[in-house]
């Protein structure tokens, strides 16, 4: 398979505009959809450069918006990373056996690649894994809260917390999944989407 060069697939133009709920930015993929990306995927298996630069241009919109929530809303960070997924999304297709569809395949490797920046970060706040961590987050006052959009508060939770919110609530994932990729116990996963829906609330004016 040819090398890819980086230049080659577009840039994400400009800044993703936030959302305002937590649901996917892009809806569901129809099964039309689906069935031309495995053609697509095949030509790019072959080499065709155009093929994978069609495919990227369809899936960059979710692929970043997944990204850009796991790393905290940094928008260079996010734009960084969905580039690096969708490199190595070109080098691993021809081990893709199609027996999931391509965006499934696509944003599992998306996920994989912002959670192993995650785990690569040295310091406290990547590296926190004990739910009482959770406790000592202060949550904004309701004058600081008013305004802010979900968001940028899902945005300020601790880096593994906001990992598992967005996994569980976003992506769909089991608590198995996200414990297993996290290096977590099943119970501190749920342990942590608990904590981190009532800092939400709390942050987003709610009751805790």
């Amino acid at each position: 398979m040819p090398q890819l060069n980086p230049s080659s697939i577009p840039r994400i133009e400009g800044t993703m505009l936030l959302a305002t709920s937590l649901p996917d930015f892009a809806p569901p993929m129809s099964a039309v959809a689906a069935d031309d990306d495995l053609v697509l995927v095949q030509r790019a298996a072959d080499g065709h450069v155009a093929s994978f630069e069609t495919l990227y241009r369809r899936h960059v919109r979710r692929i970043h918006g997944i990204i850009w929530r796991l790393v905290g809303g940094v928008e260079a960070r996010a734009e960084e990373l969905t580039q690096e997924a969708f490199i190595k999304a070109w080098q691993a297709l021809p081990g893709f056996r199609r027996d999931s569809a391509f965006s499934t395949w696509l944003h599992r490797l998306a996920v994989n690649t912002a959670l192993m920046d995650l785990r690569s970060r040295s310091g406290a706040e990547a590296l926190e894994t004990d739910d009482s961590a959770l406790e000592h987050m202060r949550a904004p006052s309701s004058r600081n809260a008013l305004g802010i959009d979900l968001e940028r508060a899902v945005a300020t939770l601790p880096p593994r917390a906001r990992a598992v919110l967005v996994l569980y609530d976003v992506e769909g994932w089991k608590h198995e999944e996200i414990a297993s990729e996290l290096g977590m116990a099943v119970g501190s996963s749920k342990a942590q989407l608990h904590r981190a829906r009532g800092l939400l609330r709390r942050a987003l004016g709610g009751e805790a």
